[in-house]
């Protein structure tokens, strides 16, 4: 090793640029780049922001829109290439008016809906799925799927994996080869599982009341996706969820409950009817319900990831 010079001393080695190989031999060579310990961990990166998508909220909730795929998009203020609610997530409002189809193709390994509004069909390669207010299903992604609104206007809520596969430039699995399978929650069936879980008694360190989908391949892990996790998470009237942190983003999407609101890093945020909301990582947070009914929130965050990765770090706030 050289011994530094005064003039290179003086230059701190964090200011210096990327370097490459001196004498490149061949192609592969001249690619190479060199970073050190004091630049190369110092990239700042936008946060996830707490957001409210409101304006989208009534975009899809508006009959002159027709029918369209509404974006959640941050992707400017994160920085990111390619639409993006949050790094590993894209969330949609879909619109589809009566008798109407929409056509969709997620770049993503997996698809998650909840039906806010309406009945209908959706037809994913050779499955169909024929949906109604309140149910949630999951679709392989990569596959064109066209969406068809019965005699009403029908609105859905879609979140994917999109972001995550184009930050590796990966194309999605065939769907023989998809992590996941379709599968199919309805509406009259959730309800029966939440009822079950307010039979039983709830322990002062559990998360909180929620109701977490999962599927038969993915039940070992509790996971919808292998990288996220849907939950309806509830509160009765009157009661706060216990503070707590996590390092998973969280995107909320308020199905039940006027009078509810959520506590995000001290500031209060009231909830509006289905416009979904971005519980950034690692925030404080906590959901309190002053309304007369049943709050029902439906949660996906990119929780398996962090699961796997052994990072959610999940933790009470109000821990002495």
């Amino acid at each position: 090793m050289g011994q530094a010079t005064g003039r290179e001393q003086a230059i701190a080695m964090r200011e210096l640029p990327a370097q490459r190989i001196a004498e490149p031999l061949s192609g592969l060579q001249e690619r190479a780049r060199f970073f050190n310990s004091g630049n190369a961990f110092n990239i700042v990166y936008p946060p996830v922001p707490h957001h409210q998508f409101v304006i989208e909220r009534d975009r899809a909730f508006e009959a002159r829109t027709g029918t369209a795929l509404i974006p959640l998009d941050l992707s400017r203020q994160l920085l990111m290439p390619a639409p993006a609610t949050t790094p590993l997530t894209l969330a949609c409002y879909a619109r589809i008016a009566a008798d109407d189809t929409l056509d969709t193709r997620f770049r993503a390994s997996g698809e998650i809906y909840y039906v806010i509004n309406g009945r209908g069909r959706t037809q994913s390669g050779d499955v169909a799925i024929d949906w109604k207010t309140g149910d949630v299903f999951c679709l392989p992604g990569g596959v064109e799927s066209r969406h068809t609104a019965a005699d009403d206007d029908a609105i859905l809520w879609i979140v994917s994996n999109q972001p995550a596969l184009v930050f590796e430039g990966l194309t999605p699995p065939s769907p023989a080869d998809a992590p996941i399978d379709p599968v199919h929650y309805p509406s009259a069936e959730i309800d029966r599982q939440l009822d079950l879980l307010y039979r039983h008694r709830q322990d002062p360190d559990d998360a909180g009341m929620a109701l977490v989908f999962s599927a038969d391949r993915q039940e070992a892990s509790r996971n919808i996706m292998p990288s996220l996790t849907l939950a309806m998470n509830t509160l009765p009237p009157g009661a706060q969820q216990r503070p707590h942190r996590h390092n998973s983003v969280a995107l909320n999407l308020p199905v039940q409950g006027a009078g509810c609101y959520s506590v995000v890093d001290g500031k209060r945020v009231d909830w509006q009817p289905h416009a979904m909301t971005i519980t950034p990582p690692g925030a404080p947070h906590t959901h309190v319900n002053g309304g007369n009914e049943m709050m029902k929130v439906l949660i996906v965050q990119d929780g398996g990831l962090h699961y796997h990765c052994r990072t959610m770090d999940f933790d009470f706030c109000d821990r002495a």
